[in-house]
C-alpha cells in the first residue's frame, strides 16, 4: 500500500485478525466454562473446589504465558523487517522459557491442598481442589507451549487454524466431561476427577495439532529444526519483554484471585456465585483480549516497517470495537443476570436461588468495571506492540494491589458489604489501571513516536 489507510481499512484488517483471535480465545476458555457448568449441575460443592483449583492454575499459568506473549510483538516486528531468522529465534527460546517455568511450578500444583488451607478454605474444598490439581497440573507443559505456537501463528497473522484448533479442542473437551464427570455412555462416574482427565487430554491434543501444523505450514521458519540449541541473545530478549508481561497479566488475575479467596471466607454458597459471575465475566474478556492481541500484532508489524503514522489510526480502530462489545455487555449483565447465573446451575438444587440472588448482584457490579477492563486490556496490546512493557507492569501493581485489594477487604468485610464490596474493589483496581495505561498510550508513547521520523 503506497498511502495511508483509511479507517475503513484499518477495521477490515483489525476484524480479520481479531475475529479469529477473539474466537480463539472464546474456544480454549470455553474448556474451563465448560468445566464450571457441568460441575455446577454436578454439585455446588464441586464446583466451589473446582473455582479454588482453577484459580491457582491459571495465576500460575498466566505468569509463565508472560513469555509467550511476548512472542507476538517480537515476531511482528522482525515478519514487518522481513527476518524470519529473527522470528524463529525468539519463537524457540520462548518455548525454552515456558518449558523451565512449568518445571518450578508443577510442585506447586502438585501439593496444592496445603496451601489451599493456608490460605483459609476449608480442608473438604482443598481436599477436591487438590484431586483436580493432581491431574490437571501436568497440563501446565502443553498449555504453556500452546501458547506460545498461538503468539507465534497470531504474529505470522494465521489465526484462523488457531480458531479451528481451539474449537475442536472445546467440542470434544465437553463430549469427555460429560462423560467422565457424569459417568455417561458407559464410563465411570469420577466428578471432578473426570474434568480434570478431560482437560488435561485437550491441552495434550491442541499442542499435538499446533506442532503437526506449524512443521507442515510454515516449513520456511523450521520452528523445531535444533530446538535443542540454546540462543542466549534471544534468550534473553525475550526473557526481558517477557517477566514483565507475565507480572503485569498476574497482578490483574491475582487481584481476581484474592477476590476467590475473600469469597471463600463469606462461605460456599457465595463463592459458588462469585465463581459463576467470574466466568461470564471472563468469558466477554476474552473477546477483549482477542481484539488486544490483534492490536498488538498489528502495532508490532507496523512499528517493525515504521510505519508510525499509521499506529494511531489503528488504535482508535481497536479501541472504538471494543467498546461496541462492552456496550452490548453492560446491557446483557443489567438485563438477564437470573438467566446467565442459572445456566450453570441445576434447577433441582437447594441453593439454586441464593447463589441466582447474589450473582446477580455481582454482575450488577461488574457491569459498572466494563468499559475500564476493556480499557487497560486494550492499552495494553497496544504498548506492548512497541515493546513497552516495564511501566505497565508498575502500573498494574500498584492499581490492583496498593488499591484494588484493600479497598475490596475494606469495603467487603469492614464495611461488611459482602461479595458486592469486594466485587466493587475489583472495579476500583481496574479503572485506575485503565486510566493509567491509557494515558501512558495517548499522552506519552503516542507523541514520542510521532516525534519520530516516519516512513510508511
Amino acid at each position: 500500500m503506497t498511502g495511508p489507510m483509511t479507517y475503513r481499512q484499518h477495521a477490515v484488517a483489525t476484524l480479520a485478525l481479531g475475529l479469529p483471535l477473539a474466537g480463539g480465545q472464546l474456544a480454549q476458555f470455553a474448556i474451563t466454562l465448560t468445566d464450571a457448568v457441568m460441575l455446577g449441575w454436578y454439585d455446588v460443592t464441586v464446583l466451589a473446589a473446582e473455582i479454588l483449583a482453577g484459580t491457582l492454575f491459571f495465576v500460575l499459568f498466566i505468569f509463565g504465558s508472560g513469555f509467550a506473549f511476548a512472542v507476538t510483538p517480537l515476531v511482528a516486528a522482525a515478519e514487518g523487517r522481513g527476518d524470519t531468522t529473527q522470528a524463529r529465534r525468539v519463537t524457540r527460546m520462548s518455548l525454552w522459557l515456558s518449558m523451565l517455568y512449568a518445571v518450578l511450578t508443577l510442585p506447586i500444583l502438585l501439593s496444592a491442598e496445603p496451601l489451599l488451607i493456608l490460605l483459609g478454605q476449608k480442608p473438604e474444598l482443598a481436599a477436591l481442589a487438590a484431586d483436580y490439581l493432581d491431574i490437571l497440573g501436568w497440563g501446565i507443559f502443553p498449555a504453556l507451549a500452546v501458547m506460545v505456537l498461538k503468539s507465534h501463528l497470531a504474529a505470522l497473522e494465521r489465526t484462523k487454524v488457531v480458531l479451528v484448533a481451539m474449537l475442536v479442542a472445546a467440542v470434544v473437551n465437553g463430549l469427555f466431561n460429560y462423560a467422565l464427570i457424569f459417568g455417561a455412555w458407559g464410563f465411570p462416574e469420577l466428578g471432578i476427577t473426570g474434568a480434570a482427565i478431560a482437560s488435561l487430554v485437550m491441552h495434550l491434543a491442541s499442542l499435538i495439532f499446533l506442532v503437526i501444523y506449524v512443521q507442515i505450514a510454515t516449513p520456511e521458519h523450521a520452528l523445531f529444526q535444533r530446538l535443542w540449541r540454546p540462543d542466549w541473545e534471544a534468550f534473553g530478549q525475550v526473557f526481558r519483554l517477557g517477566w514483565p508481561i507475565g507480572t503485569t497479566t498476574v497482578a490483574e488475575v491475582g487481584l481476581f484471585a484474592a477476590s476467590s479467596v475473600m469469597m471463600g471466607w463469606l462461605g460456599e454458597v457465595p463463592l459458588a456465585a462469585h465463581g459463576i459471575a467470574l466466568q461470564i465475566s471472563s468469558l466477554i474478556f476474552m473477546v477483549h483480549l482477542g481484539f488486544s492481541q490483534a492490536a498488538t500484532v498489528r502495532v508490532g508489524r507496523l512499528h517493525g516497517r515504521g510505519a508510525v503514522a499509521e499506529i494511531r489510526r489503528g488504535a482508535v480502530v481497536a479501541i472504538t470495537m471494543s467498546g461496541i462489545v462492552v456496550a452490548f455487555t453492560i446491557v446483557a449483565y443489567l438485563a438477564l443476570p437470573a438467566f446467565l447465573i442459572g445456566l450453570f446451575l441445576d434447577p433441582g438444587d437447594p441453593a439454586r436461588a441464593e447463589v441466582i440472588a447474589i450473582g446477580t448482584l455481582l454482575l450488577a457490579a461488574s457491569a459498572l468495571f466494563q468499559l475500564v477492563d476493556a480499557a487497560q486490556a486494550m492499552a495494553l496490546g497496544l504498548l506492548r506492540g512497541l515493546q513497552d512493557t516495564r511501566l505497565p507492569m508498575i502500573y498494574a501493581a500498584v492499581s490492583y494491589w496498593v488499591v484494588g485489594c484493600p479497598v475490596a477487604y475494606v469495603l467487603g468485610f469492614v464495611l461488611d458489604w459482602g461479595g458486592v464490596g469486594i466485587w466493587l474493589g475489583l472495579a476500583t483496581g481496574l479503572a485506575c489501571a485503565g486510566v493509567l495505561m491509557m494515558g501512558r498510550f495517548w499522552r506519552t508513547v503516542l507523541p514520542q513516536l510521532a516525534a519520530q521520523p516516519q516512513t510508511g
